[in-house]
């Protein structure tokens, strides 16, 4: 029976049993796992998500991310716990002196569903790389109306992402302040009718961050994300241009919490935060 390397690390936390964690299988690069056993793996390790890495002859590496009940197509705090483990952990992809200093290329790609990806390791952990995925309003009031009975609140405003099927985008609940979005009692059922998911969001009333959210996806597996990299994506951009801010400081206010760098760029939108492996171990495959 073969084995590999299995790690939880959980990301966006300076921690451990904090931020979101992600389970890590390092797989060889003759390795061929069909859809459905990485499926199986997923939902035999029940976090919101699991990623599968594989090196590629051209230097970079696949990624693929699978939730408990589906692959999907982009999630932001696995790929920054895939990255901590190659530049942390194995340091694949750094080039490292005698006494364990990193001396260049503090650098791994990531070959996914939604194009090429980068992880850095900068100065206080893991930079990741991910596309800008905007969002425009929705004017839909009966839409409008459904999700403020779905999260429990009216919001202020109802944002959409852009160019996404109309069944798999996200939705932006945008509330006047932070408190609301932390007293949020979602009815899940209802909230699974409405779309990919729900992002509800607010300026934070903490000096030190700018925004906060929450996001809930149960069509996915995942009633309530501890902390959503991909939906940084959106909220980035978004923020960025309402508070007139370069960088933003987030705060995603679910029970485990975490904390993001928000730097949107052109297309992309680089999230930075630090990364904690609390599970090392081996995951035999079949």
């Amino acid at each position: 029976m073969t084995s590999r390397p299995w790690r939880i690390v959980d990301a966006f936390a300076s921690e451990p049993f904090a931020g979101n964690p992600a389970a890590i299988l390092l797989l060889e690069a003759d390795d061929e796992l069909s859809d459905d056993l990485q499926q199986q793996i997923a939902a035999e390790a029940n976090l919101s998500e699991t990623a599968f890495v594989r090196p590629r002859d051209d230097g970079r590496w696949d990624l693929r991310w699978f939730t408990p009940t589906a692959e999907v197509d982009l999630c932001g705090h696995a790929t920054l716990a895939a990255g901590h483990v190659l530049l942390d952990e194995f340091r694949r992809g750094l080039d490292v002196g005698p006494d364990g200093e990193v001396l260049d290329h503090q650098e791994v790609v990531f070959v996914t569903r939604s194009g090429t990806l980068r992880a850095v390791k900068g100065k206080d952990g893991i930079i990741i790389d991910l596309p800008a995925v905007l969002a425009v309003p929705e004017w839909d009031a009966d839409l409008r109306e459904a999700v403020g009975g779905a999260l429990g609140a009216q919001p202020v405003e109802l944002l959409g992402t852009e160019h996404d099927p109309h069944e798999d985008r996200n939705l932006v609940a945008v509330y006047a302040d932070a408190a609301t979005v932390r007293s949020l009692q979602p009815d899940m059922a209802e909230v699974a009718k409405l779309a990919g998911g729900v992002i509800a969001t607010a300026p934070a009333d903490d000096p030190d961050v700018d925004i906060v959210s929450r996001y809930f996806t149960p069509q996915y597996g995942i009633p309530e994300d501890p902390v959503t990299g991909s939906a940084h994506c959106t909220l980035g951009p978004y923020w960025c241009q309402r508070l007139g801010k370069g960088i933003l400081q987030a705060a995603q206010v679910s029970a485990r919490g975490g904390r993001l760098g928000v730097r949107p760029w052109n297309d992309r939108v680089f999230l930075s935060g630090q990364a904690v492996t609390v599970v090392t171990g081996e995951l035999r495959l079949p």
